[in-house]
């Protein structure tokens, strides 16, 4: 009996190794199975959705469908947000500007906590002017030093007009430097000069004597004065000669100069010209300046 026991106990293993044998492989198969279904139906999917894609562009009107389960609405909405988000990037600074430009001029008090443009802090741009000061003489023929080449101007104007003035002082038509710095300093004068015209074809006057004006030199010089020299320094300097026509009664023309110094606080800036009663001091023709640079 125990001896039979045995044999039909070792004659199930056999069985048993197959069932579980054949359960993986079953299973193995299911799954199989299963990824290649869902594989198919996702390829299927992405291709039926990229032919409704292209079929929204290709149709007469993209934007004719309206219902949200429509893949060319998705299309549509998807395509306006990115149109919109392109624009929005390429002209916001455009726009913002244009429509901040425009709300400062009508309503300022909206933009007041913006901050204003640049504009140097220290500038100066002085004009002529035709009304020279009290007892100013007739352009400063007092000049500051034995050094000094030319006639001062002493008659710019620093208020009115094109000319202002922003943490600089005039002074006796000299600027007073506020700060310590590198400036950009200019000036230009308009001359006008006046000569007599021929009287009776020059009543046969040697041709050296006739043409005495001829060739006459214009200059202009810009000086410093600092507190730590006696005597003011020359910056720059300018000259022409111009040839008169014996023909007119006045010649025009001007003189213009600039560039960058260093300066340092109470130095004094200021113009000379070789004759100051030749100006032209209108304010378009001949001014003064300097600004602070850094």
């Amino acid at each position: 009996m125990t001896g039979s026991g045995s044999g039909s106990g070792s004659g199930r293993l056999p069985h048993l190794g197959v069932l579980l044998l054949a359960a993986v492989l079953l299973q193995t198969v299911s799954v199989t199975v299963t990824v290649l279904y869902f594989s198919s139906a996702l390829s299927s999917m992405r291709e039926t959705f990229a032919r409704s894609s292209v079929s929204c562009f290709t149709r007469g009107d993209p934007s004719a469908s309206e219902t949200r389960g429509d893949p060319c609405w998705q299309v549509t909405q998807q395509l306006h947000a990115l149109i919109e988000k392109s624009m929005s990037q390429r002209y916001q600074g455009q726009i913002s500007s244009a429509v901040r430009d425009e709300v400062s001029r009508v309503l300022p008090s909206l933009v007041a906590d913006e901050p204003p443009p640049h504009r140097p802090k220290v500038a100066a741009h002085v004009t002529g002017s035709f009304v020279p000061p009290m007892g100013g003489g007739g352009g400063g023929r007092g000049s500051p030093s034995r050094r000094v080449q030319g006639q001062k101007i002493s008659w710019w104007e620093g208020r009115k007009g094109l000319a202002f003035l922003q943490d600089v002082q005039l002074l006796d038509g000299e600027l007073v430097v506020p700060r310590p710095g590198l400036y950009y300093v200019y000036a230009q004068t308009y001359f006008r000069h006046t000569h007599p015209v021929a009287e009776e074809e020059d009543k046969e006057q040697p041709e050296n004597q006739g043409d005495r004006d001829v060739g006459k030199p214009l200059l202009q010089y810009i000086y410093q004065k600092m507190n730590s020299y006696p005597d003011p320094i020359l910056l720059m300097k300018t000259s022409r000669t111009s040839c008169w026509s014996r023909g007119s009664q006045f010649s025009l023309h001007s003189a213009h100069q600039g560039g960058l110094f260093p300066l340092s606080t109470g130095d004094r800036l200021f113009v000379t010209v070789s004759n100051a009663s030749a100006v032209d001091m209108d304010e378009k023709s001949s001014f003064f300046g300097a600004f602070l640079v850094s």
